[in-house]
């Protein structure tokens, strides 16, 4: 860690941190833990579930150091509470003992939520392509009567020249690499800048997969919004519905129908889908190059540093370029 970085120390913490440091942490309303407890998957942060001694069981999320500030983690809290006052179904994040809902153990944010059950879909059936359509128009509903001044806003700058512009500096793209993807992500770029002017911006989900989707008694539940975003709803479309061939353009066209029920959908914000796919390329790849010196990063993506990582993306963003050329006119 760099002794530059005025985070070294929390994120070292972060790191190396166990269930054996948190128990106190996690401890609500006078509650103990058993000492149960699962090690849940996360890249971004860090999250337990433990069992307490009422034997109900909780969620507890500790938040990268230096990522977000309270301000923004609390825009988020802020969202979900919305959320659930109007009744869609969400994890909300439970009160600590002073009422607050961001708690600090040794200078680590977290934050706890209940455990929720319920089945992971791996793919729609036509009905919950429907269901999720009127589902996503409510959760939009809510996110447009509210404001998260401090989060993030999914722009071509954003998600795309300070990505850029952070990978060329970094190191990490090989030489006989480095100068293709940076002009090709450039050109990309260039292209897409005027197709977000003027667009219409609210509090979205912003990394709405179905990763982050399970199916509950109620209906369909979201269960993080870690990255939840100032952006244009048609981000929240299609990253459920990512496919771009003829099935999954019939499905979006269901989906929107459904959607339609309950919000009225601004059919010229689908040309951007290409666009925002491609945003998230850089912007994924970026995010692996800020983690890698978390060894998790280091195992889980190996190949991140090879020439033909590199050249892959490369290619990736050159099919991004085509598909936005030549996609319909909407």
């Amino acid at each position: 860690m760099s002794d530059e970085d005025p985070n070294a120390a929390l994120t070292e913490r972060f790191i190396k941190m166990s269930p054996e440091h948190v128990f106190d942490a996690v401890e609500i309303g006078g509650v103990r833990c058993t000492g149960r407890y699962m090690v849940l998957n996360s890249y971004e942060n860090r999250v337990f579930s433990f069992e307490l001694e009422d034997e109900t069981w909780i969620v507890a999320k500790f938040y990268r150091p230096g990522r977000w500030s309270r301000e923004t983690i609390l825009d988020e809290h802020r969202f979900i509470a919305d959320l659930a006052e109007a009744e869609i179904p969400v994890a909300r994040p439970l009160p600590h003992a002073d009422g607050t809902t961001l708690g600090t153990w040794e200078g680590i944010l977290f934050a706890v939520f209940p455990r929720v059950r319920g089945r992971q879909p791996q793919e729609f059936n036509t009905e919950e392509v429907e269901v999720m359509g009127r589902f996503l128009a409510r959760l939009h509903n809510v996110g447009a009567a509210g404001e998260a001044p401090h989060r993030l806003r999914l722009t071509p700058a954003s998600y795309g020249w300070d990505n850029v512009r952070y990978l060329a500096e970094t190191g990490l793209i090989p030489p006989e690499a480095k100068a293709n993807y940076v002009q090709t992500a450039e050109i990309l770029l260039k292209r897409i800048e005027p197709l977000f002017v003027n667009v219409p911006m609210q509090r979205i989900h912003g990394d709405c997969h179905l990763g982050n989707l399970i199916w509950v008694a109620q209906g369909p539940a979201f269960l993080d919004f870690d990255d939840m975003l100032i952006g244009p709803v048609v981000q929240d479309v299609w990253m459920l519905l990512p496919s771009f061939d003829e099935f999954g353009v019939r499905d979006r066209e269901r989906f929107i129908d459904a959607y339609e029920q309950f919000r009225e959908f601004d059919h010229a914000q689908l040309r951007l889908i290409e666009p925002l796919r491609a945003l998230r390329y850089l912007h994924y790849t970026a995010w692996i190059a800020r983690r890698w010196e978390d060894p998790l990063f280091k195992r889980v993506f190996a190949h991140f540093g090879t020439l033909r990582y590199w050249q892959q993306e490369t290619n990736d963003l050159r099919e991004q370029i085509a598909r936005i050329d030549y996609q319909p006119t909407w």
